[in-house]
């Protein structure tokens, strides 16, 4: 029996207090993204593509007046840039765009994300500063963790290793190899490290850390961890990677990818959990 009061499991509820901070998180988020030059797009909740894009376990699907299979925005990266390059098009020379809005994963999850794209832009610094600022205003510091995912790819290939090793963070069988330059690279956890790892590691390898340092010599963040051998799959961020984590929850992730030829960057920020980690910060004072 279902009572009128619940509602479906993995779906949210804001009222009062939470509610109230929720679009207080949204306002700050909105302010300084216009400020970095951002505008905003709104985009549909249905979709015909995030099959591309998301794995299809997670879409809520049916049918259009057309019986053309449809879903649910399971995520809003790859929707937003498809539109904006291909249907706005010349309409708009905007690069720079940001979203406030749900995602739904199947059966009944509602996820509330805070995004920004910057089409054809390379500049993953502003991403970070940009989250580091809206975090800031809630005085969250969560750690800052940078990676670069095309360097479990290339070791994957290289040395014949399978990814799930990586992606399951698998940490012993990573240093059994008899490498010292992946043993290096398994133990490293701070920017400066970095460097001594240049001269030992293979050139592929090596072009890589090169990008990983770049970024990281120009944050300014203090607490920044660095892990080369970091691996999630994901079907678009395919470079320089970084997620803010506090206490084990995720706050945001965001990254470096490629769409039609153009390298551009985002990032996505999980307002339910700094929802509960900016109440829990409250709490404790």
């Amino acid at each position: 029996m279902i009572y009128e009061h619940e509602i479906p499991q993995g779906s949210k509820l804001y009222f009062a207090k939470s509610a109230k901070l929720k679009r207080e998180i949204e306002a700050v988020a909105s302010d300084i993204l216009y400020k970095e030059g951002f505008e905003e797009i709104i985009t549909p909740f249905f979709s015909y593509h995030q099959h591309q894009s998301v794995d299809e376990k997670l879409l809520i699907r049916f049918s259009d007046a057309d019986n053309h299979i449809i879903s649910l925005r399971a995520d809003s990266t790859l929707d937003a840039v498809r539109i904006i390059m291909r249907r706005l098009g010349r309409a708009t020379k905007q690069k720079k765009w940001f979203y406030i809005q749900p995602v739904f994963h199947y059966p009944s999850t509602e996820i509330n994300q805070i995004g920004a794209e910057f089409i054809g832009g390379s500049d993953l610094k502003l991403c970070i500063d940009a989250v580091s600022r809206i975090f800031g205003r809630f005085d969250i510091l969560p750690l800052l963790c940078v990676s670069n995912v095309q360097i479990p790819k290339i070791i994957s290939e290289t040395l014949n290793i399978p990814l799930e090793i990586f992606a399951n963070g698998q940490l012993e069988d990573i240093l059994s190899i008899n490498e010292d330059w992946l043993i290096k690279l398994a133990k490293m956890q701070k920017a400066e490290e970095i460097e001594s790892a240049l001269d030992i590691s293979p050139k592929p390898i090596r072009d890589e850390l090169v990008k990983l340092k770049s970024l990281t010599d120009k944050i300014s963040y203090k607490n920044m961890l660095i892990s080369p051998l970091f691996y999630s799959k994901m079907r678009y961020y395919d470079s320089l990677f970084f997620s803010f984590i506090d206490k084990n929850e995720i706050l945001g992730s965001g990254g470096a990818y490629h769409f039609e030829g153009q390298e551009s960057c985002g990032f996505g920020l999980y307002t339910d959990a700094i929802v509960e980690t900016v109440i829990k910060i409250e709490e404790e004072k």
